[in-house]
C-alpha cells in the first residue's frame, strides 16, 4: 500500500447500497435497456457496463461468503434476498442520470435501508 500523493486524484470508493432482489432485477434490466440505446454518452456506458457487473458481483459474493451479509441482516432484520451492491460515485450517478430510474429504486439507491 502506497500514500495518496498530496493533490492527486482519489481513487474510487465504493460504498454499498443494499438491494433486495427484485430491485437488484430491476436495476440490472434497466441498466441492460441503456446500454442498447445509442444516444447514451460513452463514459455514461462505461460506468453502467460497471455497474452491471457489480450486480453480478454481488451475487457470487453471496455464494462464496455467505457470512458477512448474513449478519448484517440478521442486525438490521432485512429478508434473506437483502444483498449489497457496491458502487462508485461515478456508477452511481450514471444510474440516477437515467430517466426510466423508477422512484422506489431511486429512493434505495440514495439513502439506507429503512
Amino acid at each position: 500500500m502506497s500514500a495518496l500523493a498530496p493533490g492527486g486524484p482519489a481513487p474510487d470508493v465504493l460504498v454499498p447500497h443494499w438491494l433486495t432482489a427484485a430491485e437488484r432485477e430491476e436495476l440490472s434490466a434497466l441498466v441492460r435497456c441503456a446500454l442498447e440505446d445509442e444516444e447514451v454518452h460513452p463514459v455514461a456506458a462505461i460506468h453502467l457496463s460497471d455497474v452491471l457487473t457489480e450486480l453480478h458481483v454481488a451475487t457470487a459474493r453471496e455464494a462464496m461468503w455467505p457470512g458477512s451479509a448474513a449478519r448484517v441482516r440478521r442486525v438490521t432484520g432485512w429478508g434473506a434476498d437483502v444483498l449489497p451492491v457496491r458502487l462508485s460515485a461515478r456508477e452511481l450517478t450514471s444510474v440516477l442520470t437515467l430517466p426510466e430510474l423508477a422512484p422506489r429504486l431511486r429512493t434505495a439507491l440514495c439513502q439506507d435501508r429503512p
